[in-house]
């Protein structure tokens, strides 16, 4: 197994840099366009609650490899070039924001309604007392759950590996292809997967933890 991970690395090594590229960007902007759609669902606005509601429930039920297959083969179709590492991209950032949109609607539901209601008596408006006072501590009360959403992001970055993305699976699948070393060639990936997603994990935890003590003395 070490003699096809040296004979290999730099293709290892490309594929180890397109997926921490993929899942960054994705880990960014579904961050982003998931709270904008968990903000939208539990928005006073009947209009754009069903908005919110409609995109939840459409990427959450419909599977991130036929996303990802429409923006690599309908788009291009359209007059819209796109690479496989920009199709999958985009599928992977619309199908982990549905999750997370859910994840932070939860968290945002969870907290007092007190809070905003004290907010609001105080001066403050609807999008201003959510921004300063009940989303940060959403925020911390869905740690966990995003961390595990998170993590799904890092292995459905796999999916680049259909629409020739160059991302760690896709350079497993070429590598274990020519040296018929198939199970040398995967143990390798999923070590490399895990090298990335085991100090998320940790790093969730550690944050879950630290905001919990600082929650109990805050109490205390």
């Amino acid at each position: 197994m070490w003699t096809i991970f040296t004979n290999n690395l730099p293709m290892f090594m490309e594929g180890l840099g397109y997926t921490l590229g993929a899942s960054l960007l994705a880990l960014l902007f579904s961050l982003i366009i998931g709270t904008v759609f968990a903000l939208l669902q539990i928005n006073p606005n009947r209009i754009a609650r069903i908005i919110g509601r409609i995109y939840v429930e459409f990427f959450r039920n419909v599977p991130l490899l036929v996303i990802t297959m429409f923006f690599y083969v309908v788009i291009p179709r359209l007059g819209i070039p796109l690479s496989g590492f920009a199709a999958g991209s985009i599928g992977l950032t619309l199908y982990t924001s549905a999750f997370i949109a859910e994840t932070v609607r939860a968290g945002i539901q969870s907290v007092d309604p007190g809070q905003m209601e004290a907010a609001r008596s105080n001066g403050m408006t609807y999008v201003q007392a959510m921004r300063y006072i009940v989303l940060p501590q959403a925020i911390k009360i869905t740690v966990p759950p995003l961390g595990n959403q998170f993590i799904n992001l890092v292995k459905n970055s796999s999916v680049l590996a259909f629409v020739a993305g160059f991302d760690l699976m896709y350079q497993g699948n070429l590598i274990a292809s020519s040296t018929f070393e198939t199970m040398s060639t995967y143990a390798i990936i999923g070590v490399l997967y895990l090298i990335i997603t085991l100090p998320l994990s940790y790093g969730m935890t550690y944050l879950d933890r630290r905001w919990s003590g600082a929650n109990k003395r805050e109490e205390a």
